[in-house]
């Protein structure tokens, strides 16, 4: 997800991205245990893709808060 993305959702399709993204991490954790991964870059992807919708939240919050 690029950083034009984020910009543009709103803060309810932000927090639902952040969830999915959340259960996702989950799944491939549970497929490392239980089966072979094909692609173990994806951990990484998503721990940014989640750290750039936390930003996003974040900025608007305070954002809200000083206007």
């Amino acid at each position: 997800m690029k950083a034009k993305e984020v910009h543009n959702l709103n803060n309810e399709e932000l927090a639902l991205e952040v969830t999915r993204l959340h259960r996702r991490m989950f799944e491939l954790r549970t497929q490392a245990v239980t089966e072979k991964i094909e692609d173990t870059s994806q951990f990484p992807k998503l721990r940014k893709d989640i750290a750039r919708l936390n930003t996003e939240l974040r900025a608007r919050e305070q954002a809200a808060t000083k206007a």
